[in-house]
């Protein structure tokens, strides 16, 4: 289920993260398939930056000053990267609209998270600075942005399925998700999917999450809404024990109000987020030699402690594994 907003917003697809609570906004794009998963939710969130998220803004501009610069001779010798630094900026399509993963302050016009992150550290391998362009993407244009070169590449929760590898290469994954459960905060009787047995669980109508709690929790009453806002609304207002999608959309809820809460471990089908490129350019493998790098040299865990980790109060997972 491919979603757009996340929060307050419309939405669907199944996302990402097992994780905790804290403050965080709104908006993201997804898909899906398999890799290592995060961790469980733990604590509540904290540090602030950006108008709406909770990411340490400090922390995440330290990660970018600290990027990896690429010798000029690798940059040379690949177009797509050459083309880039002759230009000086990364075009990247994507979102501003989602707080642990790119979010745009109103104030400075930053824009900040784990997928800005990616891009901004990829733009700084390339060109020696972090400077991307922002082109904003949806479910159905992220594809064709790319096919017509509006973009260099697509960072925005963009889920790795057989049918859009038809149309776009996607380097990584560079991110992997689940499906969660949401309660309220006061709940203490639900820490497990096994425990939604007998309970009146909300889910998303034109989601997977019918079919997922009919395979993980078949002893669930399941009750349907159209959107995240009432199925949210249905937990806040005890008219349901619980709320299962995607991590993402529920990690985005819980921030956003401090009635609610994620537990337990994340759960079925994983779903692998995908860096999208030109199909059959050379961006492909220079985009995953660049990701081995900065998992090896840190970035991708400083990145993540700087963004998710400010909810997901864990160590960083291991980055899910580059395709070849």
């Amino acid at each position: 289920m491919d979603r757009i907003e996340i929060g307050r917003g419309a939405l669907s697809r199944r996302g990402l993260l097992g994780l905790g609570i804290g403050a965080l906004g709104a908006g993201a794009l997804a898909a899906c398939s398999s890799s290592p998963s995060l961790p469980a939710p733990s604590g509540s969130g904290s540090s602030g930056g950006a108008s709406g998220s909770v990411i340490d803004l400090t922390a995440y501009d330290a990660v970018l000053a600290k990027g990896a610069v690429a010798d000029a001779s690798l940059v040379e010798a690949n177009g797509w990267a050459k083309a880039i630094k002759a230009r000086g900026v990364i075009n990247r399509g994507g979102t501003d609209t989602s707080s642990l993963f790119s979010l745009r302050n109103p104030a400075t016009g930053k824009v900040a998270g784990f997928d800005a992150g990616i891009s901004q550290l990829l733009a700084k391998y390339i060109t020696g600075q972090p400077k991307e362009n922002l082109s904003q993407v949806t479910v159905d244009t992220r594809e064709t942005l790319l096919q017509n070169n509006s973009v260099d590449l697509v960072v925005a929760t963009y889920s790795i399925t057989p049918a859009r590898q038809q149309k776009v290469d996607f380097a990584g994954p560079y991110y992997v998700s689940q499906s969660a459960i949401l309660v309220k905060s006061t709940t203490n009787n639900i820490n497990s999917v096994d425990d939604l047995a007998g309970k009146n669980v909300a889910t998303q109508s034109a989601s997977t999450g019918v079919a997922l709690l009919q395979k993980y929790a078949p002893k669930a009453n399941v009750q349907t809404f159209d959107d995240n806002p009432k199925c949210l609304a249905a937990v806040q207002q005890g008219r349901v024990d619980a709320y299962v999608i995607d991590q993402s959309i529920l990690l985005s809820d819980a921030a956003q109000n401090h009635d609610v809460k994620l537990v337990g471990q994340p759960f079925g089908s994983s779903d692998p987020y995908g860096i999208g490129l030109h199909k059959g350019s050379d961006a492909l493998a220079f985009v995953n030699a660049w990701l081995k790098v900065m998992e090896a040299d840190g970035s991708w865990a400083a990145l993540w402690k700087a963004t998710v980790g400010q909810v997901v109060k864990t160590e960083p997972p291991a980055p899910p594994a580059i395709s070849a």
